[in-house]
Parts: structure tokens; C-alpha cells; sequence
């Protein structure tokens, strides 16, 4: 029987993913890996003069900072972040209604950008990659917006939105990248560093 090159591959490590996530726990799933969901959460708070990639890479390593010197010689750590980064911000999750109508108002009719960090930690070592994907929206109504909040509660995702809900289907123009990465895990990434970390 032909088996997952990368299972066969990680046969003598464990994966922890750090992360409470059901998208990300689907990924993982979908890749067809054995793994454990390990949380200890941190106080997500980075520097305000970073930029970009360098918000979700440094909370990323974060939440790995978090389980040094707990990880046995056979375990890889995964954690991640992800931001909408719109105009030169960043748009975190949105904490009630108002911020949620507030976000999706910017983004209405424009471009931005979902980055998504991942962080691999072993006992001995660290990798951290990133992918941003380009994401287009149509002009949306206030309408259509306080519908899309009343029905998804989007709180729990960056942008107050995910691209796998009413919104991306009615919402979303173009896409330039991973569709993958804006639901919240860069599998195609994921996989290679992985295939590549083993060696």
C-alpha cells in the first residue's frame, strides 16, 4: 500500500499544533497527518513598529515561546498567526459588531492582503515561513454587511471575516495566491517545510 510521503516521513516525530483553530485542525486532517492539539495560550501583543509579515512571524514564535523547555526530542511544535493587513494596518479580530461593520467597511471595494505566519519548533531548533495572499472585494452594501455579521459572527478571524462563508461567496472578486492561507493555514507551505525539516 502506497503511504502519505510525508506521514512516512514524520513517522518517528510527534506534531503538536498549538492551536484551538477547527480550520487549522481540518488542514492538518486533510494532510493526512496524526497529530495532538496542545494549547497554552499567550497575550497576544506585539511592537507597534512592526510591519506586515513581521506581526504574525513574531506572534507565531510567541506562542512557541511559550512550551520552551517542554518539548521532547521527537516533537515538532506548530503555531501560527494570521493578519489582514489593510492600508498599513493591521485588522485583528473584531471585538463586537460595531468593529466588525467597522473593518469590513475598509475593505469594501479594494485590495488587501491575509499573511499567515507558522512556526515550527523542535528542542533544538526553529523555523518560521510566511505566505501573504492578495484578496479583492466587491463594493459591499451596508446592508450586506450587517447580514453577513448577524449570520457568521466572524469575531474569531482576522478581518472579521472568513473567505469560506456567505461573504467570500458573494464578496470576494479575485484572489492572487493560497486560497488556503486566507482560510487561515498555508497547507501547500505547511507541507514542504515540514518534508523539508525532516530531511
Amino acid at each position: 500500500m502506497t503511504e502519505n510521503p510525508l506521514k512516512q516521513k514524520l513517522a518517528n516525530h510527534r506534531i503538536i499544533l498549538a492551536s484551538g483553530s477547527p480550520r487549522r485542525k481540518k488542514f492538518f486532517d486533510e494532510l493526512g497527518l496524526d497529530f495532538e492539539v496542545r494549547l497554552n495560550p499567550v497575550d497576544e501583543v506585539y511592537p507597534e513598529k512592526l510591519r506586515g509579515s513581521q506581526i504574525p512571524d513574531y506572534l507565531a514564535e510567541l506562542k512557541a515561546s511559550a512550551f520552551e523547555g517542554t518539548l521532547n526530542d521527537d516533537e515538532i511544535l506548530v503555531t501560527s498567526d494570521t493578519v489582514v493587513w489593510y492600508n498599513n494596518e493591521s485588522l485583528a479580530k473584531a471585538k463586537n459588531h460595531e468593529a466588525a461593520v467597522a473593518m469590513l467597511s475598509k475593505l469594501s471595494g479594494d485590495w488587501h492582503e491575509v499573511i499567515t505566519s507558522v512556526c515550527f519548533t523542535t528542542s533544538s531548533k526553529q523555523k518560521t515561513v510566511n505566505a501573504t495572499t492578495k484578496v479583492k472585494f466587491a463594493e459591499l452594501t451596508p446592508q450586506e454587511i450587517d447580514f453577513y455579521i448577524h449570520q457568521c459572527e466572524p469575531f474569531d478571524k482576522a478581518g472579521a471575516y472568513g473567505i469560506q462563508e456567505w461573504l467570500g461567496a458573494v464578496a470576494i472578486e479575485e484572489i492572487r495566491g493560497s486560497y488556503n492561507n486566507v482560510v487561515g493555514f498555508p497547507t501547500q507551505l505547511v507541507y514542504k517545510t515540514l518534508m523539508d525539516m525532516v530531511g
